[in-house]
């Protein structure tokens, strides 16, 4: 069955509307769905790597969108939601001294989840909730996706080829380690947060 799915996927990747899907899923992941861009990522460059600059800078864009939809999350619905549960605990004194330290750190932790397999999504949220500066956000949002797509991009136009027969040939244990590395992450986030 994962054999299929990889084949399935590869398929999408050659389709004329790949840059699209990617760009959707890039815009959902960073908000509300679990799984990262990558899943189609790379096999688009794998499949095309002379688009290899192209895709990631959709992915790229697609991705901050998407981040800032989440921050939209959080900053508007807090409000209506988060203040009366946060109120009704007699946490809303040291919700404020959180919100003050995150945000005096908060580049850094949008910087490290835009770029780990850290769920982005739940800082872009975070950061909406805690009203980090805007262009702060947008800035360090732009930069980790940027770097992380990139990189994957550009190792993957240079050594495609052998990613593709490494992956090919070891399908499953690239599959548990992608797994693993996004629950990591999921259990990352909820430990800190």
């Amino acid at each position: 069955m994962l054999r299929r799915t990889y084949d399935w996927i590869l398929a999408q990747a050659r389709t004329p509307h790949a840059l699209w899907t990617l760009a959707v899923i890039s815009f959902v992941e960073s908000s509300v769905f679990p799984i990262p861009p990558d899943v189609l990522l790379i096999p688009m460059i794998l499949a095309a790597p002379h688009r290899a600059w192209l895709i990631a800078g959709v992915c790229t864009l697609a991705s901050v969108a998407g981040g800032m939809a989440g921050y939209a999350i959080g900053y508007f619905l807090f409000e209506q939601v988060g203040e009366p549960i946060l109120g009704f605990y007699g946490y809303t004194e040291k919700f404020d001294v959180f919100r003050q330290s995150y945000n005096e750190w908060g580049a850094w932790a949008v910087l490290i989840a835009g770029v780990t397999p850290f769920p982005y999504k739940v800082i872009t949220i975070l950061s909406g909730v805690t009203a980090l500066d805007i262009w702060v956000f947008t800035v360090a949002s732009l930069i980790a996706r940027a770097l992380r797509f990139f990189l994957i991009a550009a190792l993957l136009w240079k050594f495609g080829p052998a990613v593709r027969d490494f992956i090919e040939r070891r399908l499953g244990l690239v599959f548990t380690v992608s797994m693993a590395l996004l629950l990591g992450g999921f259990v990352v986030a909820k430990v800190l947060i």
